[in-house]
């Protein structure tokens, strides 16, 4: 792959469509820039020694929501135009994809269909080797490159000028090779995620109710063929989060390639759940690690994954105040991990670290409760995406009302598992 892909896989996926009225509907166009990018791949390009009648490349959204394309812009890789200083393309006004569905730019003149559009020019724009597709929003920004042949995107200038021939500076922290890959485990009333970065790292963070004890977790890395995994986190010490950490330290000590390390709050528990799994990091020698804010934890490629909770100073011994929040960063996304932290640590992490948690997709924080997820907080990170993980039928009636009504006043796209 030539450029970065969010796979968020949920299990058991439940779609929070208009239940707490106004949850924007499957139906609606997706017309945000990034997540354009995200839905569109180029699935087939013809430009290698043909006429411009038959040079041409092939979109597919991949997405299961259409997509809306207006006003965005077909380039190569030579900047504002293309390369000899033919204008770009446009996609037509209220130009729309529907999902599973591709469409084609031809280079040459013809009728343009719902499926089938042209550039309208009488010389190739892609050459051949080498050259580069970029999809640019109305911004000038890009969002989609794919290079056709033996070239390095990493190795291309990231230059795009605007309309006003300025250079824009953002466009030259991406692409990024690979995909990233965030798996929310359906356990119940508990939390796991599964994120597999593009080398092929695992990172586990919690691993659901102590009653399963881990066996709706194994069974589930088991079927993606996960036979390691190299950073174990547990964001607090409750026996719904780290119900199957000494099961998965045993299975794949034993079994398996192995646990790289674990990290954990230092805030204790003296529950038998918590006593099992440091138990298990002691029989099978894991090194354990205590985390804190401004931590990064040694994750190899071009994704980080930063520490913003406990504080380094003492925050007193409550556990879900002194879970471990992450912001993992691929490229210009980022996913915001909270844990079980409540308004009150929301808004010192506000205070503290400001922009740095705008993301793409957020987790909801204590599996949607009302403790969690303030208008201030949600504001702040201003997510496209919240992921809920909680029980269908969760004795604590989670996800609470209010929280689903503020993701529904924001157009937030909301999951459940």
């Amino acid at each position: 792959m030539n450029r970065a892909i969010l796979v968020v896989f949920v299990t058991l996926l439940v779609v929070l469509a208009g239940c707490a009225g106004g949850t924007e509907g499957t139906e609606d166009a997706i017309d945000d820039s990034q997540s354009v990018g995200d839905a569109l791949d180029v699935v087939d390009m013809n430009v290698a020694d043909v006429s411009p009648d038959e040079e041409y490349i092939v979109l597919e959204n991949t997405a299961n929501k259409p997509v809306d394309m207006s006003g965005f812009e077909l380039r190569d890789r030579e900047g504002g135009q293309v390369d000899g200083g033919l204008s770009p393309f446009s996609f037509p006004s209220e130009f729309v994809l529907e999902p599973e569905e591709t469409v084609t730019i031809t280079t040459g003149e013809g009728d343009s269909t719902d499926n089938e559009l042209h550039w309208g020019y009488n010389v190739n724009i892609w050459r051949g080797n080498g050259d580069v597709v970029r999809l640019v929003d109305t911004n000038g920004q890009v969002v989609l490159e794919h290079a056709y042949g033996d070239f390095d995107l990493d190795k291309s200038d990231g230059d795009v000028e605007d309309d006003n021939d300025d250079e824009n500076d953002d466009v030259s922290e991406g692409p990024v090779d690979g995909e990233l890959e965030i798996h929310h485990i359906d356990v119940g009333q508990g939390d796991s995620t599964l994120i597999i970065t593009p080398a092929n790292e695992t990172i586990l963070i919690d691993t659901g109710d102590w009653r399963q004890d881990g066996s709706e977790v194994i069974a589930y890395l088991e079927a993606h063929g996960i036979d390691r995994i190299d950073h174990l986190v547990a964001t607090h010490a409750d026996a719904d989060h780290i119900g199957g950490h000494a099961a998965v330290i045993e299975h794949f000590e034993t079994i398996g390639e192995g646990v790289g390390a674990a990290y954990d709050s230092g805030v204790p528990s003296d529950s038998a759940t918590y006593g099992n799994y440091l138990d298990a990091v002691d029989e099978y020698g894991v090194d354990l690690l205590i985390v804190e804010s401004g931590d990064e934890l040694p994750v190899e490629g071009d994704v980080s994954a930063q520490v913003m909770n406990p504080p380094s100073e003492d925050a007193g011994i409550d556990v879900n105040d002194n879970s471990v929040v992450l912001v993992f960063e691929f490229g210009n996304f980022q996913y915001l991990a909270p844990g079980d932290v409540d308004t009150g640590v929301e808004q010192r992490l506000i205070d503290e670290w400001g922009s740095d948690l705008e993301g793409d997709v957020y987790k909801a924080g204590h599996h949607g409760s009302s403790t969690s997820s303030s208008e201030a907080l949600i504001d702040t990170v201003n997510p496209e995406t919240a992921i809920i993980s909680s029980a269908y039928d969760s004795q604590y009636g989670h996800p609470n009302d209010e929280v689903l009504e503020r993701f529904a006043e924001r157009n937030i796209e909301t999951y459940w598992t």
